[in-house]
């Protein structure tokens, strides 16, 4: 496949969002609403908002500075990536049975095809099949 021909069929949604946690369901809808007009399926659509929530929510919890989300459409693949300025990875944790939290990133290695961290710990990104 030619180069041109590849960008043509790779789409991109980006944005900054606000540290704080109100800002999670915003964020959330504003995806959902770029992979509608995508024509990625709805229930892809639920499994990606959710995987948005969470890495969103981790990187205003446990990163720092600017929030950025970015999503990608090629053929075949959906990618979210989620951006901090903190260099701390972002770490599978064991969470208590009766703890409300520390499963964020449980909930993400189960619903995309592969997820990973970037080599300076600043991003971490999800990445589904987006074919039927």
């Amino acid at each position: 496949m030619s180069p041109t021909l590849l960008a043509q069929r790779q789409r991109r949604f980006e944005t900054d969002v606000p540290p704080e946690f109100a800002a999670v369901a915003h964020v959330r809808c504003c995806a959902s609403e770029v992979l509608r007009g995508w024509r990625v399926s709805d229930l892809l659509i639920e499994d990606i908002q959710l995987v948005v929530s969470e890495l969103v929510a981790n990187s205003i919890e446990h990163g720092r500075g600017r929030v950025a989300l970015r999503i990608t459409e090629a053929t075949g693949a959906v990618t979210v990536e989620v951006t901090d300025s903190s260099p701390a990875p972002a770490t599978i944790r064991s969470a208590q049975s009766d703890s409300p939290r520390g499963r964020g990133l449980v909930i993400v290695e189960a619903l995309a095809h592969c997820w990973g961290v970037s080599e300076d710990g600043c991003t971490t990104w999800a990445a589904f099949s987006s074919r039927s």
